[in-house]
């Protein structure tokens, strides 16, 4: 049901193993708080899915075990739930983890029944509420009252529940889906201060925005491109760039829809890379008008780098923004704000300069990675 690869040597430690639906994010947001797992001498193993090789590799790196999860993000199959539950379960059992940290909503769920079978410490880390929690209609309903009942179930025996914003973990205590006392606040995945090194803005007349997002009506990506739209009538010398890949999911954004954007001229649309940097180095300001988040973590980077921010007062999202200070925080789906904000930055360049060192303060004294990754690691107790 699932393949396990050992390149190296056991050792007599604890061991610790990690429950993620995505293999990247075991590269691109976690490895530095796994290096320091294992600095503690605790053997770490990785729980996710099937990856390419080049990726693969780069994991083999940092943890000691990689066991293959068959788990898929969007669907709600009961037969393919069923099979990742039971991959869960056969892991538990042949890898004997101390302490499991379990991210995002399927691997907190079916992590949390199958540690209930064992003697390990279970810790949850909810990085936002999903698709689910925020769609209205009587399906989603249905879905969204089975969620909260499996979350009451899967972490009944919890040892900490980790929240990136106080917002949700809110929702959790009012939903009585768990009980304060083991509910912990760490703001987000925390960015590297040094790899997103602080640069000055660019010296140019035009002036860009950039906006870094999934492809996905919740992340305010439609509002993005309609503001790009109506500055394309009106003012030649500003630009808006799009890096986002494309998502397999019911709030997806297709891919042609992208191209039309495009080939109109309005927007300019990066699909993937793998370093975000020279893109925030070439831009003034960031964007990201999402509906929902834990603690994005694009916002972070161009924090770190400088960029002053416009965002939503949004869950997440606000926590990013001190509105006047470092950016500028507009109301959820409305374009009318965002273009007017982006009105603003235009009318008042000599300002964004400012704006960014601000972000840079803000980023280095509540998201370093160091800060975040000491919190958590107390957090998970170890």
């Amino acid at each position: 049901m699932f393949g396990t690869e050992t390149n190296k040597e056991m050792l007599n430690n604890k061991k610790f193993l990690i429950i993620s639906n995505y293999a990247y994010s075991l590269i691109n947001v976690r490895s530095q708080l796994l290096i320091d797992i294992k600095s503690k001498s605790v053997r770490v193993a990785a729980l996710a899915p099937k990856c390419s090789e080049d990726l693969r590799n780069k994991i083999d790196e940092i943890v000691d075990d990689y066991i293959y999860l068959k788990i898929n993000r969007s669907s709600i199959n009961p037969l393919f739930e069923i099979v990742t539950f039971l991959n869960i379960v056969k892991a538990l059992f042949r890898y004997r983890p101390d302490n499991i940290l379990a991210v995002t909503i399927k691997p907190i769920i079916w992590g949390g029944l199958a540690s209930r079978f064992f003697n390990v410490r279970f810790t949850a880390l909810i990085t936002g509420l999903g698709y689910t929690f925020q769609k209205s209609g009587f399906f989603r309903s249905i879905i969204r009252k089975l969620l909260i009942y499996l979350f009451r179930f899967s972490l009944k025996n919890a040892h900490s529940v980790i929240f990136q914003n106080s917002d949700i973990m809110d929702t959790f205590i009012k939903l009585k889906i768990i009980e304060p006392e083991i509910c912990t606040v760490v703001e987000g995945s925390g960015v590297d201060l040094d790899h997103f090194e602080f640069s000055e803005l660019p010296e140019t007349q035009d002036i860009t925005f950039l906006c870094i997002a999934r492809l996905l009506s919740e992340k305010g990506v439609r509002e993005y491109a309609e503001a790009a739209k109506h500055f394309s009538k009106s003012n030649n010398k500003v630009k808006f760039v799009l890096l986002g890949t494309e998502y397999n999911g019911p709030d997806a954004i297709n891919i042609q829809e992208v191209k039309s954007w495009t080939s109109s001229g309005y927007i300019k649309h990066i699909e993937e890379t793998d370093d975000v940097r020279p893109y925030i180095r070439s831009c003034h300001v960031f964007v990201l008008p999402s509906y929902h988040e834990g603690i994005p973590r694009s916002t972070l980077e161009a924090m770190s780098m400088g960029r002053p921010i416009i965002t939503t007062d949004a869950v997440g999202c606000r926590d990013t923004v001190v509105d006047g200070v470092n950016g500028k925080l507009i109301s959820v789906k409305s374009k009318s704000e965002l273009i007017e904000s982006i009105v603003w930055c235009l009318e008042n360049t000599d300002k964004l300069s400012s704006m960014g060192i601000e972000s840079r303060k803000i980023a280095k004294k509540r998201f370093s990675l160091e800060l975040i990754n000491n919190q958590m690691l107390e957090a998970i107790g170890l």
